[in-house]
């Protein structure tokens, strides 16, 4: 009996992990053919010969990103289409930097868990359960802070110094929507009757918040 049940939880415990982030990989490498033009769950594999160091390499996370923005932050991804050789690894980092102010603004990825490192400054993190329970805590350099699959989290510098993040995700591209830009820049657009009545405003204001957040053209 001991046997049995022993035997179910690692079954469960295996099932848990392969359901719980990307598919694991079949070979060694599957580098991503970005310019392939057959469409997968993933990206097509370059041939082995076309392989080298350089996909499975970026530098874009060592230096701080431009925060000179409406918002005053910005994500830097290192994900499977900055670094081809992620494809079927399913793992991925950004990094996340705000200025004094500065806010990384409520949203949700759909395919991974993240969880952000600090590297300097102090920020008020947190995510919203489906019982609409906010979880939250300011967290400064040195610390960790995770936010569970799918549900909206942010994260704001209410500093006056600058503040920076390592954030990692078990997916090769977790994908991102913003709560906002989903809704209110949607192409084409949500109808204006759906988010008055969600949101109780009027028209005037539904428009003036698409205004505000419509692609730059």
């Amino acid at each position: 009996m001991v046997a049995i049940v022993a035997l179910l939880f690692v079954t469960s415990a295996i099932f848990f992990n392969a359901a719980a982030a990307d598919p694991d990989l079949l070979q060694d490498v599957c580098v991503a053919d970005l310019a392939s033009g057959v469409k997968v769950n993933g990206f097509t594999c370059k041939d082995i010969a076309n392989v080298s160091a350089a996909d499975f390499f970026f530098e874009g996370l060592a230096k701080p990103g431009l925060t000179n923005n409406t918002l005053g932050s910005l994500v830097t991804a290192a994900n499977v289409q900055k670094i081809p050789g992620l494809n079927t690894l399913g793992v991925s980092l950004s990094r996340i930097d705000y200025a004094p102010g500065g806010l990384n603004p409520p949203h949700t990825h759909p395919r991974a868990t993240e969880i952000v490192f600090v590297l300097y400054g102090e920020l008020d993190v947190g995510f919203i359960t489906t019982a609409n329970v906010l979880i939250s805590k300011s967290i400064k350099k040195g610390e960790v802070f995770t936010f569970p699959k799918g549900l909206v989290h942010f994260q704001k510098n209410n500093g006056k110094v600058p503040a920076a993040v390592i954030a990692a995700f078990n997916s090769q591209l977790p994908g991102t929507q913003s709560i906002a830009a989903t809704l209110f820049a949607a192409t084409p657009p949500v109808p204006d009757n759906v988010l008055t009545k969600a949101f109780q405003v009027g028209t005037k204001e539904v428009e003036k918040i698409k205004s505000r957040l419509a692609p730059k053209k």
